[in-house]
């Protein structure tokens, strides 16, 4: 079988294409790979992913801002608003859920209009629910920028808020 010199070319040249394609799929999947440590770094370094910080990261990796968000939307440890001067963590664990704490997070919906993953207008509070915070024991548990309360019910949940209220006024 005699190849023509036209067929060599063509199959060189798929050859060619193949290994390119290959070597393009890699640099996206490198890229890919390191977009959720940065968007960690970022978040931990910022308190949220702000519209720049997703514009930076979208130009270093060349991957679209459309697709950043897609990504960091799914994890809900991500916000995309500054947290609040106060950020109320809501321990639903097992077993604070079992203790009531979705009251918590319904009182401040109820009385503040703070919903989960948001931050007041007055940017004095920011609300999130949170999976199981290690403190069982004292089930149900909320943080107020990382300091524990625990045993908590409706009644000295809106009363630490109102504390915190009061604090800022007086501040």
């Amino acid at each position: 079988m005699t190849v023509k010199p036209d067929e060599t070319d063509d199959r060189e040249e798929a050859e060619m294409a193949a290994k390119t394609s290959h070597a393009v799929q890699d640099k996206i999947r490198q890229r890919r790979k390191s977009l959720l440590p940065l968007l960690k770094k970022t978040h931990e370094a910022e308190g949220y992913l702000s519209r720049e910080s997703v514009r930076t990261i979208s130009r270093k990796l060349r991957i679209s801002e459309n697709e950043i968000y897609g990504v960091a939307s799914f994890y809900p440890q991500f916000r995309f608003e500054p947290p609040g001067k106060y950020n109320i963590q809501i321990c639903l664990g097992n077993a604070c859920h079992i203790a009531g704490a979705q009251n918590f997070v319904d009182a401040l919906r109820m009385e503040k209009g703070l919903e989960h993953g948001r931050t007041t207008g007055d940017g004095k509070f920011s609300l999130e629910g949170t999976g199981c915070i290690g403190c069982c024991a004292m089930a149900p548990v909320v943080a107020v920028n990382s300091v524990v309360h625990g045993r908590m019910n409706r009644v000295t949940f809106m009363r630490l808020v109102e504390a915190l209220e009061t604090e800022e006024g007086q501040s």
